[in-house]
């Protein structure tokens, strides 16, 4: 592989997920509740569980298949241990035609593991075993001899290091960056992140991660990223700013919901993909916005992404000009 020239290399999280759905998933408002409201069953209870769904997540292995799909030349780099799941993953990224050499197979602990329970609507709770996802090296990817056009950096469990090489290797290499970074790579704080920041070329995070980032501040998350950010709301849609400094704003549009794993990784793989085609803001929110539509009308995180020409029953979203 290393003589071949990607597209985009996506370098993130790799899981074995599992949904559970039951209608003995109770939601109760609570006051305490970081989201206000939680989900409840009774302890000692034996619940009956109506769909059970195997999958494969984790916002590397996601947004590869969305790249992969809309016909860019894609690997994808993460860690998985030694056992079952980590064939599974493995062996689903290579059907859908994404190079996997570049993996991490670790022998110490069990590939990544989620427990997702499903409410029947569509909101969802998520039991997370990190297992592997703890062992990602980044002194055991040779970036040296990655030829690429983009990097796409997902959830990297907070390694730093990593974050410095690759911004390191892309800086020296002219390749651009997209970067959706994960809670933990947010946990280092906009002082220790502002340089990265300033070298992407497309950050994407949601409007909770931006607001945390900043909080104690009064500095506006824009003057830190020069380049396009891309601050998503879940159902209340999406802002963007282009690096001319112009803002976009787009609702969603109403579609069923199954359940709501993956929405963020698929908007935010859409929105790049595009892009990278097109060069178009308004076309590169419409198609994340599409492929996330999709997503959320099926179990796990991969089933719904887009087909390369296949916009699927989603309507166009207008998108604004402010």
């Amino acid at each position: 592989m290393f003589n071949t020239k990607f597209d985009i290399v996506t370098i993130g999280s790799a899981t074995r997920d599992v949904f559970l759905k039951s209608a003995d998933f109770e939601l109760r408002k609570h006051a305490d509740s970081p989201t206000g409201v939680e989900q409840c069953f009774f302890l000692g209870s034996k619940i009956e569980i109506k769909e059970m769904v195997f999958s494969t997540g984790g916002g590397g292995t996601n947004a590869a298949v969305t790249f992969a799909r809309q016909g860019l030349k894609t690997a994808n780099i993460g860690v998985v241990g030694r056992d079952f799941n980590g064939r599974a993953i493995l062996e689903e990224l290579k059907k859908e035609g994404i190079e996997t050499k570049l993996f991490q197979i670790h022998n110490d602990d069990f590939t990544a593991y989620s427990v997702i329970l499903v409410h029947s609507s569509g909101e969802r709770t998520i039991l997370s075993y990190k297992g592997e996802g703890q062992h990602f090296g980044v002194e055991k990817i040779p970036f040296d001899k990655i030829k690429t056009e983009w990097f796409f950096l997902n959830s990297l469990g907070g390694n730093y290091n990593m974050l410095e090489e690759a911004f390191s290797y892309a800086e020296k290499n002219k390749i651009k960056i997209a970067m959706n970074p994960g809670g933990k790579e947010l946990g280092h704080g906009i002082e220790k992140l502002r340089d990265f920041f300033g070298k992407t070329d497309i950050l994407i995070m949601n409007k909770e991660e931006a607001a945390g980032l900043m909080t104690g501040g009064s500095a506006d998350l824009r003057q830190f990223c020069p380049g396009i950010l891309v601050i998503s709301d879940g159902p209340n849609g999406v802002v963007a700013k282009d690096k001319e400094g112009k803002v976009y704003q787009a609702g969603v549009p109403d579609s069923p919901v199954v359940e709501r794993t993956g929405a963020g990784d698929a908007f935010s793989s859409g929105f790049i993909s595009e892009y990278i085609r097109s060069g178009d803001m308004a076309k590169a929110i419409q198609f994340g916005t599409a492929n996330a539509s999709s997503v959320v009308t099926k179990f796990g995180a991969k089933a719904g992404i887009l087909k390369r020409g296949d916009w699927g029953p989603w309507p166009l979203v207008e998108v604004r000009n402010n």
